[in-house]
């Protein structure tokens, strides 16, 4: 029983750190495309000509 209680207490330990892992990588990768995003955003802005310039 002592054994079992170890093994679910690694486990549960195992389980917390992958998940604070997975945490950061996808706010990352949130926070990455989001900036990607605005990036593409203003070089489309930049390049489009104004309407009046015709």
């Amino acid at each position: 029983m002592k054994n079992l209680l170890y093994i679910v207490a690694v486990l549960f330990l195992i389980f917390w750190v992958l998940g604070h892992f997975v945490w950061y990588i996808t706010s990352a990768l949130i926070h990455l495309l989001l900036v990607a995003a605005l990036v593409f955003a203003l070089i489309q802005l930049i390049k489009k000509k104004p309407s009046s310039d015709k």
